[in-house]
């Protein structure tokens, strides 16, 4: 499926909302090797919340590995192209 460098944009924006969700558990829930561990309850959202992030992740890198190859462009300047335009407002 082709994208457009905005959907490869938008992509990488779901990926880090994911992984910053993924952090937040982490800093709320503490070390699952803490005493005590984690709740069942917390190891599920974690869980769920890392798969989601993993799958984003893969999606990104396999969109922005096909939009570098129809491009005609380098993969990783594509990759870095995007994660630039993700974590950064534009400018009007």
């Amino acid at each position: 499926m082709a994208h457009t460098f905005e959907e490869l944009v938008n992509l990488q924006r779901a990926a880090d909302q994911a992984h910053a969700r993924v952090e937040q558990l982490r800093d709320e829930y503490g070390p699952p090797t803490q005493d005590g561990g984690w709740t069942d309850e917390q190891t599920a959202a974690y869980d769920t919340a890392w798969r989601a992030w993993r799958d984003l992740a893969r999606d990104v890198q396999a969109a922005v590995t096909e939009y570098a190859r129809e491009q005609g462009t380098a993969r990783n300047q594509a990759e870095a192209d995007v994660k630039t335009a993700a974590r950064h407002a534009p400018t009007d």
